[in-house]
């Protein structure tokens, strides 16, 4: 009996080394993504960082003026004045539809009072 005890803890233990040496190899696996994912992570905001500013670059508004002159018979575009732009009290707003009108409102109390 004492035997088969000694055989059943030396597989046991044998198992659970196996297990051990499985596991720091699926967290080394881990880890090398996560940093992989980092550095991919790091590569896209640089790049982000450079596509933000050649967009500031290109939408310079005395690039963009100078491209509307020079494409002015192709495009007909003329720079923006401030008499081109409207003052809110200028809108015609539609009128309200007697559907929308409320006519029969509704007393809103607390459940305390239904009671």
């Amino acid at each position: 009996m004492r035997s088969f005890f000694y055989i059943f803890t030396a597989l046991a233990v044998i198992g659970l080394a196996f297990w051990a040496y499985q596991e720091n190899y699926k967290t080394q696996a881990a880890l090398d993504q996560t940093e992989e994912l980092q550095a991919a992570i790091g590569q896209a905001r640089s790049r982000l960082a450079t596509l933000k500013a050649e967009w500031a670059y290109l939408n310079r508004p005395d690039r963009l003026r100078e491209l509307a002159d020079i494409n002015y018979d192709r495009l007909g575009l003329l720079p923006l004045a401030p008499e081109q732009f409207g003052k809110t009290d200028q809108i015609a707003y539609p009128a309200l539809n007697s559907s929308y009108v409320i006519t029969d409102p509704v007393d809103v109390s607390s459940s305390e009072e239904l009671q």
